[in-house]
């Protein structure tokens, strides 16, 4: 098989821009890989040998510059630890995450709403661009589904950890009697396709509505029907777009999402497949209960995958769960999972 570099150095490269540019940006990620692995070390070992000067000096304001340099190297040797167990073949790209409350109505559905303003500030804290690209509002409160793109490396990879159903405990503020309620609320993640994927959808399959766009969204906002609906009949699959300034633009996102979601679930039945055949046991992902939130009697947020805990709610329902995706890779990693 060719390397990136020989494939990249062949005559005629060029001829196909769009295929040449691909592979440039795949050698430019090795590269920054390479050099990220390279500067963690040089930064570890001038470390040490600072350690040791600051030790045999007893300085310790240098002492504690060693202390604060360590957590930062120990972070980024976490963060190349983490990028070397995305085995998934769409781990490196970008990714769409669906919400959809549980019953429940407006508990719920708040809930919902919650947890799309959680991965919203994720997204803001990694640096990525997150695009909303629906959003259907609640009766009175929260969101009856989203649909949000987000653009980053590894997005996908990462945002895997997060596809199950997210349990909210706490007193509820829509009851006069301040009772506590548990609330649930599903959350499914789906790589966006290269252009080179192709995903063979027959137009006699879609069923296509339009709707006046309500909440969130374009200048046309409850001005025109511009907000498409797309249901694909055969698999029962249903996307939404009203972020867009058009119908056509609308129509556009649905259908590179939907084709997504379709070429998603082709892969999971295939790997259902493999693993009947291989007579191994399937962790269940979508429709479980990955994750509780517990606001009262108590304050803590506990992943039930991997048992880690946080008592620091009100960061994680602003988007500090990166310990949570970690921890979640960490364990697939060590376990040869993937």
């Amino acid at each position: 098989m060719q390397s990136l570099e020989e494939k990249a150095s062949k005559p005629g490269f060029w001829e196909d821009s769009k295929a040449a540019s691909k592979t440039v940006g795949q050698l430019k990620e090795i590269k920054e890989e390479i050099e990220s692995v390279k500067g963690a070390e040089k930064n570890l070992a001038d470390l040490k040998e600072l350690n040791k000067l600051a030790l045999s000096e007893s300085d310790e304001s240098l002492i504690k510059e060693v202390g604060t340099s360590l957590k930062k190297i120990h972070s980024t040797i976490e963060s190349l630890e983490l990028a070397s167990w995305f085995s998934h073949k769409m781990d490196n790209h970008d990714a769409i995450i669906d919400i959809h409350p549980g019953a429940g109505g407006t508990e719920s559905q708040d809930w919902a709403e919650m947890l799309l303003r959680m991965y919203l500030r994720w997204a803001q804290r990694q640096g990525f661009k997150a695009v909303l690209n629906e959003a259907s509002p609640g009766d009175g409160a929260g969101i009856k589904s989203a649909t949000i793109s987000v653009y980053g490396k590894n997005a996908f990879g990462l945002l895997r950890a997060e596809k199950g159903v997210h349990r909210l405990v706490r007193i509820s503020p829509f009851d006069a009697s301040r009772r506590r309620h548990t609330s649930f609320a599903s959350v499914d993640t789906t790589p966006v396709l290269d252009e080179e994927i192709e995903v063979i959808i027959d137009p006699k399959d879609l069923k296509t509505d339009t709707y006046r766009a309500s909440g969130a969204g374009g200048q046309h906002v409850n001005v025109t029907d511009s907000a498409v609906r797309v249901t694909h009949l055969p698999t029962g699959l249903v996307v939404q777009c009203q972020n867009e300034r058009s119908q056509a633009m609308n129509k556009q996102t649905c259908m590179k999402i939907l084709k997504a979601k379709v070429y998603e679930k082709e892969q999971e039945k295939k790997e259902e497949e493999m693993t009947k055949l291989k007579g191994e046991k399937k962790e269940i992902a979508w429709g479980s209960q990955i994750r509780s939130y517990v606001l009262h009697p108590y304050r803590l947020v506990k992943d039930h995958r991997t048992n880690l805990e946080s008592g620091k709610v009100d960061n994680v329902l602003d988007g500090d769960i990166d310990m949570f995706i970690r921890a979640f890779h960490m364990r697939k990693g060590k376990n040869s999972k993937h």
